[in-house]
């Protein structure tokens, strides 16, 4: 389990390899200089609705990984959640696609 905390005013806990896969999209969308907005569903604990939040170049993002070792890389579905990112609705967590598993770490 990892934490995405934004401008220290958000946070969310996300399971350590779903983190490593929006912060290589998050990291590719900021390089190019795009904002967009980026939702989750939150859990039950904060009121189980859904929560989103405006990403630009300029804001500060924390990721903490939890686990000691980097997960491995899915491009199948960093590219899915890149096409998300690339909506009007922004980024969302999208399903793994099963397929074309990566063996170099995040």
């Amino acid at each position: 389990m990892g934490k995405l905390v934004y401008d220290r005013v958000a946070s969310v806990e996300l399971d350590d390899r779903v983190l490593a896969h929006l912060q290589i999209v998050i990291g590719i969308k900021l390089r190019r200089g795009d904002s967009f907005y980026f939702s989750w569903k939150d859990d039950q604990s904060v009121g189980d609705g859904r929560t989103t939040i405006w990403l630009h170049p300029g804001v500060v993002l924390l990721y903490k990984y939890y686990g000691s070792r980097p997960p491995r890389i899915n491009p199948a579905w960093v590219h899915d959640l890149e096409l998300s990112a690339n909506t009007n609705t922004g980024l969302q967590i999208v399903p793994e696609p099963e397929h074309a598993l990566s063996g170099h770490p995040a």
